[in-house]
């Protein structure tokens, strides 16, 4: 049993080095909850100490290009380029920026005023956390004077007040989830959730869980995985949100999101006629076959360290198995039958 286990953990290994970017491969990804917090937050926060918010002008050129037209960025809030106002528009050629109307500027998503404490005012030669290029995104002028300083909030449809609130607008809402996500874990305390948006907290974490849904809600668009592989050259550090979002799952629970790197086992498994689902979850875990399992079928539970923490037996089609008492954490399940064994990742919330 124990070399079968030793095997399984070479497999799941080889499946991480294979499928994450090697950013990450000095990040131990098996980490969860705060733990993991603390792990990705000690990693991205070596960055250039000389990139300036000067520097953002040109690489938003790059990191914001519009995907249809290379002419153009795309202008975060922005919904509209044919209703005949400039305010609402989506694209905006490259070559058009400034402070006047119908131009574009550099908006910062979480609004310097709102950290704690505050960015302060910027210039050209502004470096740290003011000139963050996962932060800055073109917008609009005027939509970026608009929205201002006001939280984010829960919504539907275009951008535009809630109340004396924005919601980002149905395209941005994942966009602005992972930015948030990135500047929390960056910035801890000075960049917590609940500064810069409205809305119940996840659980006993510091995380909105409006972020939390926005990130399942609105996938990693083709914009916000151009952006990475730029700012990791010309920035140093990557945002994790951006290439897995399945991070937030680990990290903070709620909402299950895309798991991009296919290897952190919160994706719902079906194999042979077997599903075990829901995964994560906090009590119960439940194997189901459309055929009934035989005598000497079992389930195994193991820790990360190959410890077997729990043992069932599989005698009907519908089983549960209680994980109530164990630890948060990643654990293995290895399902043994007489046509062979299934294994998967499971989250212990």
């Amino acid at each position: 049993m124990i070399k079968k286990l030793s095997f399984l953990l070479v497999v799941f290994t080889l499946q991480w080095i294979q499928a994450q970017q090697p950013y990450y491969d000095d990040v131990d990804l098996t980490l969860t909850g705060q733990d993991l917090y603390f792990e990705l937050q000690n990693k991205i926060s070596v960055a250039s100490n000389t990139f300036n918010y000067g520097d953002v002008k040109n690489t938003i050129k790059v990191t914001d290009e519009d995907p249809s037209n290379t002419n153009n960025v795309l202008l975060i809030y922005g919904y509209n380029d044919t209703d005949g106002d400039c305010t609402t528009d989506r694209t905006r050629n490259k070559n058009d920026f400034g402070g006047n109307t119908c131009l574009y500027n550099r908006e910062h998503v979480f609004a310097r005023s709102n950290a704690d404490p505050p960015m302060g005012e910027v210039n050209n030669n502004t470096t740290g956390i003011g000139a963050d290029p996962h932060n800055l995104r073109p917008s609009d002028q005027q939509m970026n004077g608009y929205k201002g300083n006001k939280k984010f909030v829960a919504g539907s449809g275009n951008a535009g007040d809630v109340g004396s609130n924005w919601y980002p607008g149905d395209e941005w809402k994942g966009d602005v989830a992972r930015m948030m996500m990135y500047m929390y874990t960056r910035y801890g305390d000075r960049c917590l959730p609940s500064l810069n948006g409205v809305g119940a907290t996840q659980g006993s974490t510091d995380m909105l869980q409006i972020y939390l849904q926005w990130n399942v809600d609105d996938p990693v668009s083709t914009l916000e995985e151009q952006r990475n592989p730029y700012l990791e050259t010309v920035y140093g550090n990557r945002n994790p949100f951006i290439d897995n979002p399945a991070l937030a799952t680990i990290i903070w629970g709620g909402p299950v999101a895309e798991d991009t790197w296919g290897i952190l086992g919160v994706q719902d498994y079906v194999k042979d006629s077997i599903s075990v689902y829901p995964n994560p979850t906090t009590k119960t875990i439940w194997v189901e076959n459309t055929t009934a399992f035989s005598n000497g079928d079992f389930v195994a539970i193991y820790d990360l360290q190959g410890r077997k923490v729990i043992l069932k037996e599989l005698n009907s089609t519908n089983n549960s198995i209680i994980i109530q008492s164990l630890k948060t954490g990643i654990y293995f399940l290895k399902i043994n039958t007489k046509n062979g064994f299934i294994s998967k990742k499971i989250i212990k919330q």
